[in-house]
């Protein structure tokens, strides 16, 4: 049985709440100034996400006429605690000691959560803009969520587990699945951007049609939990990622010195998130924004159709060269 003390410090202080929050702002930071960086642009200093989110936290907090108060009090706080949670179940330094049979499918219905949570919030703000976004928000889930379970699904199917932990322990004693599964890589990559409405999947914000769509009526805390769940979720989303295709904290080999073993797994976790950050980011700032019509198309004709291939592809292996 796992040692009470152990597991709270695990879920309040690393790599649970404490860090993960520290980690969010400081990947905020870095992917501002990548994409200032790529766009000659200086970018913002170091302490820039932590400062925006205290000033945010401290500023007036107006409610729409005839919004439910208690409701759009709540939603912002529920959704930031899905993804914290969602985040437990990944590997950091090693085997995660929350995981269970099927914890990928808990996380990936966490990990869905925010968007539903901009669609209310859009909905109940009875602004048209805020509605339009939700609306073009829960859309875009639609187009962007089969393919992007597919993808992360495929993994589990080569295998032969629903549980991330021990999806990275095959990859241990076998090869990262990037290797095998390039195209459940790609398509994962660009579901998790499409989850986060980065650039060129901003269809739902799109200041210069709507404003900012369903964020357009949020001010004070709820703007800033808001916020930090979506810097949390690039966390999540990348971390899990790096788990599902690249080895999670894992090596081939171990040291006799546990300490030692936690510090190599925790520096890859580290070098593999700032890799996939880095490939976001320059998709960021690299790309325009879609309309919603040519994400449909391209969502269903093309990334779906890719997904779909993969998994084809994983049952073939499966059925050819691994062994139950």
């Amino acid at each position: 049985m796992t040692d009470p003390v152990f597991t709270l410090l695990y879920i309040f202080i690393f790599p649970g709440f404490v860090f993960l929050v520290a980690y969010a702002l400081f990947l905020s930071f870095l992917d501002r100034k990548i994409a200032a960086r790529m766009q000659q642009r200086v970018g913002p200093p170091f302490y820039q996400p932590f400062a925006d989110f205290i000033k945010m936290l401290g500023k007036e907090v107006i409610d729409p006429d005839g919004v439910d108060r208690r409701l759009f009090d709540a939603i912002p706080p529920v959704v930031l605690a899905a993804v914290m949670t969602a985040f437990l179940y990944i590997p950091v330094i090693g085997y995660s000691p929350l995981a269970f049979p099927g914890d990928l499918v808990m996380v990936l219905y966490l990990l869905a959560l925010p968007t539903i949570a901009l669609f209310l919030l859009g909905w109940l703000s009875r602004n048209i803009f805020s509605a339009i976004g939700g609306i073009r928000a829960v859309t875009q889930l639609f187009i962007y969520e089969v393919p992007f379970f597919l993808a992360l699904l495929t993994p589990a199917i080569m295998a032969g587990s629903w549980s991330i932990s021990e999806i990275v322990l095959w990859q241990q004693h076998n090869l990262w699945l990037v290797f095998l599964q390039p195209i459940g890589f790609i398509v994962a990559l660009i579901g998790l951007q499409a989850k986060l409405e980065r650039t060129p999947f901003d269809i739902p914000e799109a200041e210069t049609e709507i404003i900012a769509g369903p964020w357009t009526e949020l001010t004070g805390r709820r703007l800033a939990l808001m916020h930090l769940t979506t810097e949390i979720s690039l966390v999540t989303g990348s971390a899990l990622i790096a788990a599902l295709f690249l080895g999670g904290p894992m090596i081939p080999w171990t040291f006799s010195d546990p300490w030692l073993n936690g510090a190599v797994g925790f520096s890859l976790f580290l070098a593999k998130t700032l890799a996939i950050l880095l490939i976001l980011s320059s998709i960021k700032a690299a790309t325009g924004r879609f309309r919603i019509d040519q994400l449909n198309e391209i969502g269903w004709k093309y990334i779906a159709s890719a997904a779909l291939v993969q998994v084809g592809i994983v049952l073939v292996i499966n059925y050819l060269w691994v062994t139950p």
